[in-house]
């Protein structure tokens, strides 16, 4: 999985990079088929946003939080692409097979 990291209004510090890494590695724990990552950064007075598109085969995942710490901005968006990424896996997915063969061995 490739991580592109940009920064609007704010300096990418060696710290904010390390996390977003950290916490995209518990993403392709899920899933890992995740092509790319786009992470954007952004600082508007005291308001501190996190906003990612994952790129997957297929389809993209969008997902953005704001909070007034960079640090729960990346939190609250790592929270929302798990919760986006395990529905995603949960469609692809067969439940109908698994509900045939436990009426066939009933």
């Amino acid at each position: 999985m490739q991580i592109s990291l940009t920064g609007q209004h704010i300096d990418i510090t060696p710290a904010l990079r390390e996390y977003v890494s950290t916490k995209m590695d518990r993403i392709e724990r899920h899933f890992d088929h995740v092509v790319d990552v786009h992470v954007v950064l952004d600082v508007n007075k005291l308001q501190h946003r996190a906003e990612a598109t994952l790129h997957l085969p297929g389809r993209s995942v969008f997902a953005e939080s704001t909070e007034r710490d960079m640090y729960a901005a990346i939190d609250g968006l790592t929270d929302k692409l798990d919760r986006q990424i395990i529905k995603h896996k949960e469609k692809l997915t067969d439940h109908h097979r698994a509900e045939q063969r436990a009426v066939a061995v009933s």
